[in-house]
């Protein structure tokens, strides 16, 4: 296993940044086809659907336990939810935001910087607007990492365990 990137590879993103790569992340998520779907995925095998050329998007989950192993190209920043949510402009003209309890992530046992953002896109034409806790990495050299996502917002819990696999030339 790499040991984790030192503390200055944590990606820094502003709020404007960081509230549009959350309104993408959400554009690439509900995209996928309910039989791809990354989110979905208990095993990773769908990681890498339509993944953009500028920044390498790790899933979410509905909630509970899941383990994923996946390939991830070296050289691409990486960008992810702990805990979001989405809605419609239509049901509210403000973000909706989670109250929550826990909300963590640790790269190789080393523990990550994560950040709240805002955001809206439009998916099919219509306006939504987004919330959630995020974490974003610098691009990770080749190698092997164990990226572990939790978070609790009452009865709502995420327990992500990735295991990544990163390669030049992927």
């Amino acid at each position: 296993m790499s040991s984790a990137q030192p503390a200055g590879s944590l990606w820094r993103m502003d709020e404007d940044d960081g509230g549009h790569l959350a309104g993408r992340w959400w554009k690439w998520a509900l995209s996928a086809p309910e039989h791809r779907n990354p989110v979905r995925d208990t095993t990773g095998e769908h990681g890498a659907w339509d993944q953009p050329a500028d920044v390498w998007f790790l899933a979410g989950t509905y909630g509970g336990r899941v383990e994923r192993r996946c390939a991830i190209p070296a050289g691409r920043p990486v960008f992810f939810p702990v805990l979001n949510v989405q809605h419609t402009w239509e049901y509210s003209q403000e973000h909706l935001v989670m109250r929550f309890e826990r909300a963590d992530a640790a790269l190789n046992g080393v523990r990550l910087s994560l950040r709240e953002f805002r955001g809206g896109f439009r998916l099919d034409g219509e306006r939504r607007l987004t919330w959630g806790v995020w974490g974003g990495l610098e691009p990770l050299a080749p190698g092997h990492y164990v990226l572990e996502i939790n978070g609790r917002a009452g009865n709502f819990v995420v327990d992500t365990t990735y295991h990544l696999a990163v390669t030049a030339g992927l």
